[in-house]
């Protein structure tokens, strides 16, 4: 696993620096400061993961024609969108190692951003002239506001199940990469079953994403993770570790962390008891465990396709998703 972003990086180095002139080019509000803010996130060094998959899993099918590209950016700006909508929902401080949108230009504008940039993805998807990508690209606009909706009403909730973190983060977080994955597939024209096999790859991979995600909020540091550790405890967030931790601890060690989640202004030495206690009952290493089971679904799906580069590539940032510190 040692050094798959170095390995990684050079073999999409091109289509990066396509997706970043396409998010740039295709960037146009009548209103310069929408950009403005719309930019503060968007250009603060995301990884462009949905973008690229989308031009990879239409390559992979056979597609390479030069819309590809602009088509990608529909996923940077939804992506973009919903992390300015969460921001100014969670009362976040800080993103990508800068402060967050809506503390620089305030939350009304923020989100009208926000909004700005999902109508901009609808209105670039509708450019395919495909019904079917259409459907998926503004059903997942639902899929992501039920699935903030649902993470808002368990806040806080220590009863939250491991079932219902899966739903969350499936809506949330995985919908967007199984997104872009299958509507690759949709505009290359493949088959069913190339279509159903990058979907499925994509479905896994959005869940190895999050859940990696939640496992760098304990174990990160604030430069790496590009946001405070210990945000995601403090928003009310419970997932994978801590839920687990919750289920196997004994009733004293239960009753300890969850007076600890109660209280979003925990102190460091709590959070290190916390941190502790996630240790002792295995919480990050089940959640890696878990992660490490999708990755190897993911890989298996892709086995329908010949050996290829792109093929590769995508077997390789399923590794990449568990294996990144930031």
């Amino acid at each position: 696993m040692t050094g798959i972003k170095e390995r990684l990086l050079p073999l999409v180095e091109k289509d990066l620096e396509k997706i970043e002139a396409a998010l740039e080019e295709n960037l146009t509000p009548h209103v310069e400061l929408v950009k403005e803010i719309a930019g503060h996130l968007m250009f603060a060094g995301g990884k462009r993961l949905r973008p690229l998959l989308i031009v990879l899993s239409a390559r992979i099918c056979g597609y390479e024609d030069n819309f590809v590209t602009k088509f990608s950016t529909i996923f940077e700006y939804l992506h973009t969108a919903t992390l300015l909508h969460d921001d100014v929902i969670d009362g976040a401080v800080m993103r990508r190692g800068k402060p967050v949108a809506n503390a620089v230009f305030g939350a009304p504008v923020t989100i009208l951003t926000g909004d700005y940039l999902l109508a901009r993805a609808l209105r670039i998807a509708a450019e395919s002239d495909s019904i079917p990508i259409i459907k998926v690209v503004s059903g997942m606009t639902e899929d992501i506001s039920e699935g903030e909706i649902i993470q808002l009403i368990k806040k806080g909730d220590v009863s939250f199940t491991e079932d219902e973190y899966m739903n969350v983060i499936r809506r949330k977080t995985g919908v967007l990469i199984r997104g872009a994955c299958k509507t690759g597939a949709i505009l290359a024209k493949a088959s069913t079953e190339q279509e159903d096999a990058l979907t499925q790859y994509g479905d896994n991979l959005g869940l190895v994403f999050q859940i990696a995600d939640d496992i760098l909020d304990y174990t990160a540091n604030t430069g790496e993770l590009g946001k405070t550790v210990g945000a995601d405890l403090r928003e009310g967030k419970l997932t994978l570790p801590v839920i687990h931790a919750l289920r196997e601890s004994s009733p004293q060690d239960r009753n300890r962390m969850e007076t600890i989640i109660a209280n979003p202004d925990f102190t460091k030495d709590e959070f290190e008891i916390l941190l502790r206690l996630l240790s002792t009952y295995g919480g990050i290493e089940y959640a890696r465990r878990i992660a490490t089971g999708y990755v190897q679904a993911a890989k298996r799906a892709l086995e329908i396709f010949e050996p290829s580069e792109t093929r590769d590539i995508l077997a390789m940032m399923a590794d990449y998703a568990l294996s990144r510190r930031s």
